[in-house]
């Protein structure tokens, strides 16, 4: 079969179209034809070894394609040896594509529990580019934040596959949905896509600009930070309000003053790519017809993944890159 190969780790160029061996069949794994595979970030530090994958390795977390053995058309969960407890992960947690062989190829092995059905009007591309994104933003605003109809939400970074689906997933509740942004061009997308407003993140006072559009001017219920910018994100919520963090891709460190955090009575989730139990809670909601489908920014076919990375990293897209298989 054709697969991406990684035999170093290094930049885009490391991904190398090449012909490997089928996935062997096994208990309990079920044996996917991939029709779709989106990229993620988490594909990119795969790449660049933080997860030290071995060599040679494919990477690729999410897909969507067709159950060898039923012919079921499947979305993948890629979250691996979650374990029993809904409340945080097991030590043995991994995401496909991590050490395990991924879905940038066209065909990939994977437990039968991290499969559920195609949503009904889901190209393979929205399909292929649902599970992370979905699992991870459905478990940060409902499943750890508890966000309710008639709150509001402020959603750190719009144009991002986590924060793109962070807004169809606050709209499929009732919520009301701000953002902040990189672009002009950013944020007028992420209004187009419902977004109640927005101010731009490049702003030195964007903080106090944001709070200003929430209800009231009170400060949101909510805030969902994917990149690392909590220091200042807190400063948005209303007293009692919720922090969620998911990410450190622009700050791994932040400090923060104690005292106000304490007297404003905030909370603060740390959080990650959810398991079985977010999943199916995030199917049953995407069966109701409810969750706008993941924008998708562009689509490249398999043997162009090194130019898809490239895109990616560039951080220009709206939405998510997905590799035809």
């Amino acid at each position: 079969m054709k697969a991406i190969v990684m035999s170093d780790f290094g930049g885009p160029e490391v991904l190398v179209p090449r012909e490997v061996d089928e996935p062997i069949a096994r208990s309990g794994w079920v044996i996917v034809k991939v029709h779709a595979a989106a990229l993620n970030w988490h594909d990119v530090l795969v790449r660049r070894g933080q997860y030290r994958s071995p060599l040679p390795h494919t990477p690729g977390a999410d897909g969507a394609g067709v159950r060898v053995d039923t012919g079921e058309e499947v979305v993948i969960l890629p979250s691996l040896y979650w374990g029993h407890r809904s409340a945080a992960p097991s030590p043995q947690f991994q995401i496909l594509g991590d050490h395990t062989a991924g879905t940038y190829a066209e065909y990939v092995s994977v437990p039968e529990e991290c499969l559920a059905p195609r949503p009904a009007g889901y190209s393979w591309e929205q399909a292929a580019a649902l599970p992370l994104v979905g699992v991870t933003a459905y478990r940060a605003l409902l499943t750890r934040a508890g966000l309710t109809s008639g709150e509001s939400l402020l959603v750190i970074g719009a144009g991002g596959g986590v924060s793109t689906m962070a807004l169809a997933l606050s709209s499929a509740v009732g919520a009301q949905t701000f953002v902040t942004a990189s672009t002009s061009e950013k944020l007028d997308k992420a209004q187009r896509a419902g977004a109640a407003g927005g101010v731009l993140h490049t702003d030195d006072n964007w903080p106090q600009l944001a709070k200003e559009l929430s209800p009231n001017g009170a400060g949101f219920h909510v805030v969902l930070d994917p990149v690392g910018l909590w220091d200042r994100s807190v400063q948005t919520l209303r007293p009692g309000g919720r922090l969620v963090v998911l990410g450190a891709n622009v700050a791994e460190q932040v400090t923060m003053n104690v005292r106000p955090f304490f007297f404003g009575q905030y909370s603060l989730f740390g959080t990650t790519m959810g398991g079985g139990e977010d999943f199916r809670d995030l199917m049953d909601l995407v069966s109701t017809g409810r969750v706008v489908p993941p924008a998708i920014a562009a689509t490249y076919s398999l043997a162009d993944a090194a130019a898809a990375h490239t895109e990616l990293e560039a951080g220009g897209a709206f939405g998510k890159i997905v590799l035809r298989c």
